[in-house]
């Protein structure tokens, strides 16, 4: 489940950054009337129509993976030796120390 998410989120991905490379500027009328290309293929607004209501839907595609993907890597545990993030609790209590060690001579240090 988590790999196909992955998939379709990378796909998401590609589709949303050619889909708004596509897509005309504000200002491409204004360098088509010095002689750059027209938009006749389309006719005169089909492209941005179609190019803004694709890149709608797949940017909500891509949202909808991005939030799946948070919610799968909060519930996957990870396992590490290095830092352990839920502490094991162990049955049998850690050994104390004896209280009746005895004190260290301080007399007969090394002076």
């Amino acid at each position: 489940m988590h790999t196909l998410v992955i998939i379709v989120h990378i796909i998401a991905c590609f589709l949303m950054i050619g889909a708004i490379l596509l897509q005309s500027g504000k200002g491409a009328e204004i360098g088509a009337a010095f002689g750059g290309s027209s938009q006749t293929v389309f006719g005169s607004r089909g492209p941005a129509n179609f190019l803004s209501k694709f890149t709608v839907v797949v940017a909500a595609v891509f949202m909808v993976t991005s939030l799946s993907l948070a919610i799968l890597a909060k519930e996957k545990t990870f396992s590490s030796t290095v830092i352990d993030l839920k502490k094991k609790e162990t049955s049998q209590p850690a050994p104390a120390a004896p209280a009746d060690k005895p004190a260290a001579d301080s007399t007969s240090g090394g002076h």
